[in-house]
């Protein structure tokens, strides 16, 4: 069965939506995100996938405060993104409670930094995040567009232990027009030990029961949610009916 992901993106420790990685296209919601937390977790989900989208621009974390709020309760695990960009701010954001961390720019800027990472902690809780535009790997809060492919980085670090990817489509990412499908079946066809985690687009639960049938392991799913596309209640029957 796959396994659902709901996001949350913060700004100043809030709970925000980004239109194709547009800080300039921001909606902000009133729930808290320890709130979320728990709401995701009283409905059968055990991980949550989070961006610091402050850090991410800052280059260094700056909302370990909530990530420490809503790893303190317990219920999910946390999967923390943005401004993971050195030893200390990785070390940080494990120490605040993250139970996975997400290297996403600096995979791209320094490999070996990745490499060192994926040594010192395996790739059980170290995951890639490759977000593409235009089939390049986007890094800085997607603000900085690379020469690299998303082959080029898994190959980079598929012979240091990566097991995990996040990929996202940012054409897609907060858009509600459906998951590049054929993007996620082609990767996981062609590197089968990996874990693919689908990200950007999924507009309804008829998205989710698609990329289940077609064997994808992961999805995130995060404005679908947040619009009420996507209900707390279909999350639940969903998962237990599976």
């Amino acid at each position: 069965m796959i396994e659902i992901i709901p996001a949350i993106d913060l700004i100043d420790g809030r709970c925000v939506r980004l239109s194709q990685g547009d800080y300039e296209r921001c909606t902000q919601y009133k729930a808290l995100p320890e709130e979320m937390v728990k709401m995701y977790a009283d409905a059968g989900i055990r991980r949550v996938h989070v961006v610091d989208l402050d850090g991410a621009k800052a280059a260094v974390p700056r909302n370990l405060h909530v990530l420490e709020r809503m790893a303190s309760l317990g219920v999910a695990a946390i999967e923390w993104g943005g401004g993971l960009k050195s030893d200390e701010a990785l070390r940080d954001a494990f120490n605040a409670g993250a139970d996975y961390a997400i290297a996403g720019s600096i995979a791209v800027k320094s490999p070996a930094t990745m490499q060192r990472w994926l040594s010192a902690y395996g790739g059980d809780r170290v995951i890639l995040g490759a977000d593409l535009r235009q089939g390049k790997v986007s890094v800085n809060g997607w603000l900085e567009d690379s020469s690299l492919t998303i082959d080029d980085v898994i190959g980079e670090f598929l012979p240091h232990g990566l097991t995990q990817v996040i990929c996202t489509d940012i054409s897609k990412d907060g858009m509600l027009s459906g998951p590049h499908t054929e993007l996620y079946t082609d990767l996981q066809s062609r590197y089968p030990s990996l874990i693919f985690t689908v990200s950007g687009g999924i507009s309804s639960m008829d998205d989710i029961i698609r990329l289940n049938s077609l064997a994808l392991p992961r999805v995130i799913v995060g404005k679908a949610i947040y619009e009420n596309r996507i209900s707390l209640r279909d999350i639940e029957s969903f998962i237990t009916r599976s």
